[in-house]
């Protein structure tokens, strides 16, 4: 199954399944998240209720999609490696002298205010000159759980959706030195969409413990990122297990690849170098994120609001 949230005409959001180029509307007020917590069953009957009497078909191509969830806690992992690699010199890290990096998967917890849909546009961040896109999917919780085992966290995916934690990297840099993680150099916006795929929707993509689905992503229509789903170093089932050490993970919440290899432009600039990197994101320029079968965010990139500094100037 593939699922969207849309705006309606009397600016209400609504859930839909997508057949072929359309959308079949729920006939009520069902959000997504609303339909996770089992086996898919729930999904399966919302399936159903809506081919058989949708409140009505629209086209996919022309619909305002909403992020298809809005989840009540997002953890964005660092999962492929490679990536880490090309960008360690830049970053200030080593990951070949620290084999902490192999041993448990990294993470921080993300915005969930923040979040947007796949084609709205996206405003720079506040005081930011190096603005920054991040191609990542997202696997989405449907069956919460505490210290599950890595051998079944899996079970635990109701589907997969596109993901783009935008970044102010000079905000970063910055605030790294702290020893804190991000925050502002990640608060501003966090895209989902523009559907959640249902994992039977994958299984000829199958690759081991992953799937292996291209992934790509262009900045005013050049290719910047290239790269598969199948180059996770942790797999979704590993971060998910370490995740719900200690907690419970409840429906919806998402769990984030971190950025596939040439993903970003920060790892272009580490690679590339000052002197050869074609620059950053500014307003007007438009971003494309694409992944096979998961479909493609496309967005505006917007003027940064005033900075109200702070007494340090900061």
């Amino acid at each position: 199954m593939k699922w969207v949230a849309y705006r309606a005409s009397d600016s209400s959001e609504r859930v839909g399944l997508v057949r072929d180029s359309s959308i079949y509307g729920l006939n009520d007020d069902t959000a997504l998240i609303d339909l996770l917590g089992d086996d898919g069953s729930e999904l399966a009957s919302a399936a159903e209720r809506a081919e058989r009497d949708p409140i009505e078909v629209i086209d996919l191509a022309t619909a305002d999609l909403a992020p298809p969830i809005r989840p009540p806690q997002v953890r964005d992992f660092l999962c492929f490696l490679d990536h880490l690699k090309n960008v360690q010199a830049a970053a200030g890290i080593d990951i070949d002298r620290d084999p902490l990096w192999e041993q448990i998967p990294a993470f921080y917890f993300s915005n969930t205010s923040s979040v947007i849909g796949p084609n709205d546009p996206v405003e720079i961040s506040p005081g930011c000159v190096w603005f920054d896109y991040e191609l990542e999917i997202a696997a989405i919780i449907g069956r919460g759980g505490r210290d599950i085992h890595p051998d079944e966290a899996e079970s635990h995916i109701a589907g997969y959706t596109i993901f783009c934690d935008w970044s102010a990297r000079d905000l970063q840099m910055r605030e790294m030195k702290l020893s804190l993680g991000p925050s502002k150099g990640k608060d501003g916006a966090n895209t989902f969409g523009p559907m959640l795929v249902t994992t039977d929707e994958l299984e000829s993509f199958r690759a081991g413990d992953s799937y292996h689905l291209e992934m790509a992503a262009y900045v005013n229509g050049d290719q910047i990122s290239h790269g598969w789903m199948d180059q996770m170093d942790w797999s979704f089932g590993e971060v998910i297990a370490y995740a719900s050490r200690g907690t419970a993970l409840r429906p919806g919440e998402a769990i984030c690849s971190g950025t596939v290899p040439t993903g970003c432009l920060f790892e272009h600039f580490a690679v590339q170098g000052a002197d050869d990197f074609p620059g950053w994101l500014v307003p007007g320029d438009e971003v494309r994120l694409e992944v096979q079968e998961l479909g493609t965010c496309s967005q505006t990139i917007l003027p940064a609001a005033e900075v109200h500094r702070l007494r340090t100037g900061f």
